[in-house]
């Protein structure tokens, strides 16, 4: 699949527009609610918080994905996040929908919702009710109006996401082949650690795609990126991963696990994997990206565990910081992970943009040039590998190092 990058974001699609708004849902000086809207309907594809408490939106996503699987429009607030909110919760939902629902002629079970901020207050339905109707008036098929409505669901986040892919199908009528885009847009800076995903989530495309092979291609590759990040430990009330596909590129529908159902499911991981390593690198106050990539395991999920593990560790994360080149926390993270290896089988490498180091090799961490360590983890990202030389199986995991803004972000994050 001749696949590549394309600049832009959630409108790269065809059908697809976006607004933003300052709504004043929290904030202050600043937009704070976005809409995404397709010309025709979508299929819908989602994932979901595994957290117990699961937000108003959440619930209300989870209704329309499972049940009616066909959507066309999607509001998103900063700010407040409708969790732990009770009945009045589910009915803002009900409310913001019903209001979206008329200002684009469009059935309220259509209009898919999400909200992130603050846990607790409840999200005045008539600033909600006033933005919707800013939004309505201002959707825009440009890229700025992508990349705007990626910047107003940001709460802690130094800045957005978003990307865009293209690649060839083959055409509906038989003639040649149309081009299909897919384009994301995320947000999540805290509260990351993904028994799903952490964050809010967004891509489109304009590929015609049947719905239950959108869930079955989303659902296969949310466990290799977004599941594989890591900022905090903490796992959100508002996870949502949403897909939509309206299938006006023209393309061949898809409705079997043929060759473009595996060039589809290429490109969402391809932008997928692109938001989940930005969100891992904006970590609140993180300085640094950090990646562990665990090859030769005996099984997926061993590499899986092994690799988050090792991102996940706080006192990794204050090694990167520190730029102390510990290999002890490394182990330490690998030992504790849960999969079985022999220590004195595995080895360690610390990677840099031109040098590569060995950290730990034949059950001995070994002799290295702390200088060169301290220059490679002066690098913007920390990379590190560890051969687990038990099989063929691996798996990367990202995450960001821990700094002393991070509690000053944490410490005073409701004022």
């Amino acid at each position: 699949m001749n696949m590549h990058n394309i600049s832009g974001g959630i409108t790269a699609a065809k059908g697809f527009q976006a607004a933003c708004c300052a709504a004043g849902i929290k904030y202050r000086g600043r937009t704070d609610m976005a809409m995404i809207y397709s010309a025709a309907p979508c299929a819908v594809a989602g994932t979901f918080t595994t957290n117990k408490v699961k937000a108003a939106p959440v619930l209300w996503d989870m209704n329309i994905v499972y049940q009616e699987k066909t959507a066309q429009a999607v509001v998103v607030n900063a700010g407040i996040a409708n969790a732990a909110t009770g009945e009045k919760g589910m009915d803002i939902c009900r409310q913001t929908a019903d209001c979206a629902g008329k200002a684009l002629n469009l059935a309220p079970s259509h209009v898919l919702l999400g909200s992130t901020g603050v846990i607790g207050p409840q999200i005045p339905i008539d600033r909600i009710s006033a933005g919707i109707g800013m939004l309505a008036s201002a959707l825009s098929a440009t890229q700025e109006a992508g990349t705007a409505a990626s910047k107003a669901i940001m709460t802690t986040d130094t800045v957005n996401k978003e990307c865009a892919v293209e690649f060839e199908l083959p055409a509906a009528d038989g003639n040649g082949t149309v081009t299909v885009r897919l384009g994301g847009m995320s947000k999540g800076s805290g509260m990351i650690h993904p028994n799903m995903c952490t964050m809010l989530g967004y891509v489109t495309s304009d590929c015609a795609i049947a719905q239950p092979l959108l869930q079955k291609a989303l659902s296969q590759v949310v466990p290799d990126t977004f599941n594989m990040i890591t900022v905090d430990g903490d796992t959100s009330t508002n996870d949502t991963l949403l897909v939509l596909a309206n299938g006006l590129a023209g393309n061949q529908p898809i409705t079997e696990e043929n060759e473009s159902y595996h060039a589809f499911c290429d490109a969402l991981f391809c932008v997928c994997r692109t938001l989940a390593v930005k969100m891992a690198g904006d970590g609140e106050g993180a300085t640094k990206l950090i990646e562990m990539r665990v090859y030769g395991a005996d099984t997926k999920e061993n590499a899986r565990a092994l690799a988050k593990s090792v991102v996940g560790s706080s006192l990794v994360k204050a090694m990167v910081f520190g730029k102390d080149a510990n290999c002890g926390r490394i182990l330490c993270a690998l030992g504790y992970a849960g999969p079985d290896f022999d220590p004195a089988n595995i080895e360690v490498y610390l990677h840099g943009e031109k040098d590569t180091l060995c950290f730990y090799k034949d059950g001995c961490v070994q002799d290295f040039d702390e200088d060169l360590a301290l220059n490679i983890l002066s690098e913007p990202q920390a990379r590190f590998s560890c051969d687990m030389r038990m099989g063929d199986q691996e798996a990367t995991a990202w995450g960001c190092d821990l700094t002393y803004d991070y509690v000053r972000i944490n410490g005073d994050y409701r004022s």
